[in-house]
């Protein structure tokens, strides 16, 4: 075999090593993805605890966007988001979906275009090539009703369709909600944004789904 050959094969060969050296996890979601009200969201958004949680072997982006909704008929869809084509271009091995909380905005909030766009974007997600694991993330906690969002909502509506959605896509769903309640302590004051406290209860629970999985 030529030398040439034989170079080739050999960088082909590095390349699909380096590929499969980590998990590469996607966390989509809106404001409290993000990291909006804490202070370092670089390093202490849930995405980046999450990340030093896992240690090696994994690879955590946030594509987290402020007041982004799972409706396309939301006043900000995260459909519309440059966050929600970088997902898709990352191709990453599991997403971490977490849209909900300003759907639940009484203004707007409508179950049937809910539900539909959710499975739209499993749809959508579940398109990229290799094929990524999902797992589905309850709204957290609404300490505070605020700007419209409504606990009442995310608690009686959208909590029980993204629970419906997992039974029928025999997906995990993680109870975010359940795991924040109570904890006072672990957000802003306006009584939507979980800080670092909160942030860090989440990648704790993420954290500990995704290795049942591996």
């Amino acid at each position: 075999m030529k030398t040439w050959i034989v170079a080739i094969c050999a960088s082909l060969a590095m390349m699909s090593c380096a590929k499969n050296e980590y998990v590469k996890i996607a966390c989509v979601g809106d404001s409290i993805t993000e990291g909006m009200q804490i202070d370092w969201q670089s390093d202490n958004a849930y995405p980046a605890l999450l990340d030093s949680i896992l240690g090696d072997g994994y690879e955590v982006m946030n594509f987290g966007r402020s007041a982004t909704t799972m409706m396309k008929t939301g006043d900000f869809p995260y459909w519309s988001a440059k966050e929600f084509t970088n997902a898709l271009r990352y191709h990453p091995d599991i997403i971490v979906l977490k849209l909900g909380t300003n759907d639940s905005k009484l203004f707007q909030w409508d179950a049937k275009k809910y539900e539909e766009s959710y499975e739209a974007m499993l749809d959508t997600f579940m398109s990229i090539v290799p094929k990524p694991e999902i797992i589905l993330c309850s709204p957290a906690w609404v300490m505070t009703d605020r700007w419209e969002i409504t606990d009442s909502v995310v608690v009686n509506e959208v909590i029980p369709i993204v629970n419906e959605i997992a039974k029928r896509r025999n997906l995990e769903v993680i109870d975010l909600y359940s795991a924040l309640e109570g904890h006072n302590e672990a957000y802003h004051e306006d009584g939507i944004h979980p800080i670092k406290g909160g942030a860090k209860i989440i990648a704790e629970e993420v954290a500990k789904h995704i290795k049942t999985m591996r």
